[in-house]
């Protein structure tokens, strides 16, 4: 299996600190709307709950939600435009330059709203995802005839253990296991040391099956990762309680 599926699986807008001011400045909000108000209007005075500047006030407080929702509605829907794009490339064999160009960009737009600034300190990165587009065309195996590539192609990751394993599934059910070191809040160095040929033969690895990956992109539900040779792959988390045999 080539080093490249290690999906590289295998660098920022600073909302916590605005995020955690929030309630803070809603409980203040709430004191100063909650104090009456005396207004003279014609000789007449007026009580009310509401300062002077009580539109300046909502603004403010109204802001920060805004932004956050804005900001996850804006990363769903470009999720689902990639999502999309990469529906009829078959993982990204029937992929053209022009197709390959495209999801490219997409997949750009996405990286810069992620949510996860530091995915190898994320419990979001554990367990088994399903590569559903790649540029790699060892791990396409375009090569071979359609009949003899694997149908299915998986990545685990123990962010915990740091270690990770990539698994075909029909015809071969080839594996490789490897060790991952940080390099960063979210890319690794990747050392591969056993493959299974058949997912039984353990077969050592040579010293140079190794590489890097970088993970762009982490939710829940969707990962994007860019490996050392310039290929782009996108995962989907299939099973996230799955643990890597030791």
């Amino acid at each position: 299996m080539a080093l490249s599926s290690l999906s590289p699986p295998p660098t920022s807008l600073t909302t916590h600190s605005s995020a955690s001011s929030v309630p803070k400045l809603l409980h203040s909000a709430s004191s100063i709307f909650s104090l009456p108000v005396t207004r003279y209007a014609n000789g007449l005075s007026i009580t009310t709950n509401f300062p002077p500047d009580y539109s300046k006030w909502r603004t403010h407080v109204s802001f920060f939600p805004a932004f956050f929702n804005n900001k996850t509605k804006n990363a769903e829907s470009i999720k689902q435009e990639l999502l999309e794009a990469i529906a009829p490339l078959d993982r990204g064999a029937e992929a053209t330059p022009e197709d390959q160009q495209r999801v490219d960009e997409i997949a750009r737009k996405l990286e810069a709203v992620n949510p996860t600034k530091e995915p190898l300190k994320s419990g979001l990165l554990n367990g088994k995802w399903e590569l559903i587009y790649t540029t790699s065309k060892s791990i396409l195996q375009t090569q071979r005839p359609k009949l003899l590539r694997s149908r299915t192609n998986y990545q685990a990751i123990n962010a915990d253990t740091l270690r990770a394993q990539n698994m075909e599934s029909w015809p071969f059910f080839n594996q490789v296991t490897a060790n991952l070191t940080p390099l960063n809040a979210r890319k690794v160095a990747v050392q591969f040391d056993y493959f299974k040929i058949g997912g039984l033969i353990p077969v050592k690895a040579p010293g140079r099956a190794r590489g890097e990956l970088e993970i762009t992109y982490l939710d829940e539900e969707l990962r994007v990762s860019r490996g050392d040779l310039g290929n782009l792959f996108v995962l989907k988390m299939v099973d996230p309680s799955y643990r890597i045999p030791s």
